[in-house]
């Protein structure tokens, strides 16, 4: 399936567990400096200690690492004393992406019809969604609820309520939404190609990401493990959706490169390229469905969201091997 392709995805995929982001505390004795936003969360390591340990647990570099000039790139909050460090745990970490890739479950979880869901509500009768159906199946296709709004009159709010219980989630408000201040949540690439509209962040603790007709948990446990944050998703009414992710593909966004990648190791290669050259004072990577994610920060970030020119995304696109 093309990249840019937008698919349902109404389950999470196995191998996707959180990695062990580990924060230790910089105190008496400890030679990190981890920045923490005021919920706790380490977001980087501004330079390495003069007894900083590589990250890289195969390093044999011993005391010779103290001579170099090096207090970067920082990755999954570990300093890398070489480019051969580098790319020892990027291989890793891809690894560890790309685990249970293959062995994604590619069943459909079942929910209740939608037009089943409206019927046992009352809020449509059976007539109203025999004509519906009938009118779908002369058309080729197309949504049930789109179908009930245009020739059965329904409204459209009763719908996105149907399509919230069917998926057990909220209907969030898309009222007070700034596109602008949220551009640097998300890659663009994300939001266009699976139908995300990150809405806003709550306490610096909690996003609310929205879809329009279904979830896709994949991304959000990515967007979660990326910035720490807990990921609330919920559904948005068609017409507010619409509008609202016109203006978020409108808005500006961090740096971004996308490159695609025939196998494991040109992966590993480019990610770690990227990161020494662009020696990151924290980098991170997980996987969103066929891809995997790497983002770099150029500076320590001081709040639940980060500045959009103090980050830069790289999105690998990987082939069958």
């Amino acid at each position: 399936m093309p990249l840019l392709s937008r698919r349902p995805m109404d389950q999470g995929e196995p191998g996707t567990r959180k990695p062990a982001f580990i924060d230790r505390p910089a105190g008496e004795g400890s030679s990190s400096n981890v920045v923490r936003r005021k919920d706790g969360v380490g977001l980087s390591r501004t330079k390495p200690g003069l007894f900083e340990t590589c990250a890289n647990p195969e390093c044999g570099s011993g005391w010779l690492h103290l001579w170099r000039s090096r207090s970067a790139p920082v990755f999954e909050q570990g300093w890398n004393c070489s480019a051969a460090c580098t790319r020892v745990r990027v291989e890793e970490a891809v690894r560890r992406e790309l685990d249970g890739r293959a062995g994604a479950l590619d069943g459909h979880r079942h929910r209740i019809p939608l037009g089943l869901v409206m019927l046992e509500q009352g809020w449509i009768t059976s007539g109203q969604l025999r004509q519906a159906l009938d009118a779908q199946k002369v058309a080729g296709g197309g949504r049930l609820g789109n179908w009930l709004v245009r020739n059965q009159g329904v409204s459209e709010q009763l719908v996105t309520r149907a399509l919230g219980l069917q998926w057990s989630c909220p209907v969030l408000p898309a009222e007070y939404h700034d596109a602008e201040s949220l551009a640097a949540l998300v890659p663009r690439l994300f939001v266009d190609a699976f139908g995300a509209l990150p809405l806003r962040v709550a306490a610096g603790k909690l996003v609310y990401l929205g879809f329009e007709d279904r979830l896709d948990s994949v991304l959000a446990l990515a967007v979660e493990r990326m910035t720490g944050l807990r990921v609330e998703c919920g559904l948005v009414q068609s017409t507010h959706f619409r509008l609202a992710h016109t203006r978020a593909l409108n808005a500006c966004y961090p740096l971004a490169q996308l490159i695609e990648a025939g196998s494991e190791p040109a992966v590993v290669r480019a990610l770690a390229s990227a990161i020494e050259r662009g020696r990151p004072v924290e980098s991170r990577l997980t996987r969103v469905h066929d891809c995997l994610w790497l983002r770099m920060w150029r500076r320590p970030q001081r709040g639940p969201l980060p500045d959009r020119d103090a980050v830069q995304d790289l999105i690998c696109s990987v082939g069958s091997q």
